[in-house]
């Protein structure tokens, strides 16, 4: 087995005191010679076990052999063919805990070096398309494909958009209901395959939590935007301001409107608050409203836009996963001077992505661990003012599988807060699931078959959270794949 390099090549990013001021993207990328690098220490291995822990399956022994040899256009066809968003992806996506995991230099049977930098080296070839003007070579149809030169982005889009036209897609007439990853993935597969697919999104701007739940310095909105611009050049119809369950429900989809069938990928977007004392409290968020009026209201451009948020001096957000690390870096960049999280158990079983976990402490977030909120102080103008936590100890795994948080002896301690954020996980919204139209679980998300991911009713699918609750980006992309594969 030949020699390779030990250490995952780094991935270049803005220094802590340049970045915590402004939304500009953190991580940079890699340049050609790191991609190159970093993508010569794959073994090629006989059996890629990296491509299963993939929930959209992109082939990654393949893409990555291209990097290494310098085949970028290949590359980005490869990946394009298994996955609709991987701009979006190669950012997001916790390949700490998928490919990367599985991978056979670092996964856990592995050789005990740093795993290939997979989600660094998609987020390359996508960016270099992008870069380049590229579109994939089509995937339905004859249609020219290449690089576009002389052409801005929306140009190139465009151009590709004109041939879909004409080439025209003549398949079943299939309606997605939201434009968030699950959504966004099953209508890209679903155009592949030629169904006419129209996309309803209830928000002004398409992109679901991808817009309005991460941070343009995780995910900046124009990589967003030319994701979808792709999308809409191989056929996909987005249509915005339509709510599904009021402005129009399923029988009008499918009996008026002779939509053959309809997948929902609605997400889970109704935000779970803490139900301690003092959450009604002026300057109590959830995470949902503090994220949605900085990236999709442009609060953090006030008074330019009009979406004030008022942050203070102080803020704290509750909870310890990939949202929570978007609020609170968010509450930094707002010009909050302190920034606390807190979290009822320890670091070892909090959630978020690791690299958001240290560039957190990096740019100065302070930790509070195994601290749970019981209370949230205010002043009698109705104000917050603090928040007061029970000290916790790790009892027995509870059922999901972390060890189960149980107050200590400890007397509670107050954090002196202006703004408290909740960021302890959603559900699914029940616009849609109203009067029992759809079956739905205890908890509000949707039943389907494992096999098919069919409703209670038949012709309608589901997928992403509002089937599974809240989950990653790439989980909700791996259903709307299956889905439009299916």
């Amino acid at each position: 087995m030949p020699v390779k390099p030990a250490t995952k090549t780094a991935m270049p990013h803005r220094a802590p005191a340049e970045r915590t001021r402004t939304f500009e993207e953190v991580n940079l990328g890699y340049t050609p010679a790191r991609a190159a690098f970093e993508a010569s220490r794959c073994l090629q291995c006989q059996d890629p076990r990296c491509e299963s822990g993939c929930p959209v399956r992109v082939p990654i022994k393949a893409f990555v052999g291209c990097v290494a040899e310098g085949r970028l256009a290949e590359a980005f066809n490869l990946i394009r063919e298994a996955n609709s968003l991987p701009a979006v992806c190669g950012r997001v996506c916790p390949q700490e805990s998928q490919c990367e995991k599985e991978c056979t230099l670092g996964g856990p049977s592995g050789l005990k070096y740093s795993p290939v930098g997979i989600g660094h080296l998609e987020r390359f070839v996508a960016d270099w398309a992008r870069d380049h003007r590229f579109s994939p070579s089509p995937l339905v149809g004859e249609v020219g494909r290449g690089p576009h030169t002389n052409e801005s982005p929306v140009d190139s889009r465009l151009h590709v958009a004109d041939q879909a036209r004409v080439r025209g897609l003549k398949g079943p007439k299939v309606a997605i209901v939201g434009s968030g990853p699950s959504g966004l993935t099953a209508a890209g597969r679903l155009a592949q395959r030629g169904y006419r697919v129209t996309v309803f999104e209830a928000l002004h701007e398409p992109g679901g939590v991808l817009r309005y739940g991460i941070p343009e310095f995780r995910l900046p909105k124009s990589v967003l935007d030319d994701e979808i611009a792709e999308l809409k050049a191989s056929g996909v119809e987005i249509v915005c301001n339509i709510i599904i369950g009021k402005t129009l429900s399923l029988d009008q989809l499918m009996k008026e409107m002779k939509f053959k069938a309809v997948f929902i990928g609605t997400g889970a977007g109704l935000p779970r608050f803490l139900g301690v004392p003092g959450e009604n409290l002026n300057g109590v968020y959830s995470a949902n409203e503090f994220l949605t009026r900085i990236n999709l209201m442009k609060a953090f451009r006030f008074p330019e836009y009009d979406t004030p948020l008022k942050i203070g001096k102080r803020v704290a957000v509750v909870g310890a996963g990939n949202t929570a690390m978007d609020a609170v870096r968010s509450a930094l960049r707002m010009g909050a001077e302190e920034v606390h999280v807190v979290y009822r158990r320890s670091e070892k079983e909090m959630t978020a992505r690791e690299e958001e976990f240290i560039h957190a402490k990096e740019e100065g977030v302070v930790f509070h661990w195994l601290s749970n909120p019981v209370r949230v102080v205010g002043s009698e103008a109705g104000w917050v003012t603090g928040l007061e936590c029970q000290p916790m100890q790790l009892g027995e795994p509870d059922a999901s599988g972390r060890a189960r948080p149980v107050p200590d002896d400890l007397p509670t301690e107050t954090l002196p807060v202006d703004t408290v954020v909740v960021a302890v996980g959603t559900s699914p919204n029940r616009l849609l699931t109203r009067g029992g139209a759809l079956e739905t679980t205890s908890w509000g998300g949707l039943v389907v078959r494992e096999d098919t991911a069919e409703t209670s009713r038949p012709g309608v699918y589901a997928g992403g959270d509002a089937v599974t609750g809240a989950a990653t980006v790439i989980l909700a992309a791996g259903a709307g794949r299956r889905a439009g594969s299916g």
